[in-house]
């Protein structure tokens, strides 16, 4: 299916996080919210003291044909965040126009960032193009997963028309240290064969860095016993993966994983967000 020009949203949100003297005390300070179209931020919470926890916002609840999104969040020297979603996100089906998301993500000296967004939900027909980079600073660290559902299974919906394709880019002081793409159409045999998706209609992958042999069976013995979950450790970074038909089972993989490689990557106990609760 050939993406055609069509009107839609355009937003664009731009984070800036720094770590300051905050009462005496050093915390992450969200010090830039500029954004244009439908594409926010609520305020900044401390559930646990001196991080960032951020909460991003998509108000029209869902990606149509048409619409252009992207995402800019910088890190600065020593700053700690955590940014994630109130609910999955959906991309419905499209007469022909593409959806483009496009999401930056920069960690400077010393920081830290855990990049957490709940499910993509890609309805059957969709057109999406999305694309996350992630750059950071030699000393810098990092946590992310992205989730991805092809199609709606429990409502007899497959993915037999449309088009995702999928970048992530991960990058150290400018050198690659992943770089991947997934192209998707719907109805292709790449959905059905081993050598594809074998019949997984969910796609999920968690990233940690640095990370070295310990933290991979750290992770393995969190979330190593559920079918279709697979650890990796490549040079310093962890690469965690996820095929199967579950959506809620490749979150409980990810999520355990988090939890299990939090402290020893960030130094602080896991602290689940509220809005994951609701």
């Amino acid at each position: 299916m050939s993406a055609t020009v069509s009107s839609g949203w355009r937003a664009h949100l731009d984070l800036g996080f720094e770590l300051r003297r905050v009462n005496g005390c050093s915390r992450t300070v969200l010090i830039r919210r500029r954004h244009r179209g439908p594409l926010m931020v609520q305020r900044p919470l401390y559930p646990e003291g001196a991080v960032c926890h951020s909460l991003l916002l998509h108000p029209p609840g869902g990606m149509v044909g048409g619409d252009s999104l992207e995402l800019d969040v910088s890190c600065g020297p020593g700053a700690q965040a955590l940014l994630t979603t109130p609910g999955a996100a959906k991309c419905y089906r499209s007469a022909g126009a593409q959806v483009r998301v496009r999401q930056r993500l920069r960690v400077d000296h010393g920081g830290g960032l855990e990049w957490l967004p709940q499910e993509l939900i890609v309805y059957e027909g969709a057109v999406l193009e999305a694309a996350t980079r992630v750059d950071l600073a030699r000393d810098a660290r990092f946590l992310g997963w992205e989730i991805v559902c092809l199609g709606r299974p429990a409502a007899g919906e497959g993915f037999a028309r449309g088009r995702f394709t999928q970048r992530f880019e991960i990058r150290r002081a400018g050198a690659p240290l992943l770089v991947e793409r997934l192209s998707v159409p719907g109805g292709d045999v790449l959905l059905e064969e081993p050598w594809g998706l074998g019949g997984s209609t969910v796609s999920a992958i968690l990233i940690a860095t640095p990370a070295d042999a310990a933290l991979r069976d750290v992770v393995l013995g969190a979330s190593g016993a559920e079918p279709g979950f697979s650890a990796t450790l490549l040079d310093d970074l962890l690469v965690s993966r996820y095929l199967g038909t579950r959506g809620d089972v490749a979150r409980a993989c990810l999520e355990a994983a988090w939890g299990a490689i939090r402290k020893p990557l960030f130094g602080r106990e896991a602290r689940r967000p509220r809005i994951w609760n609701t």
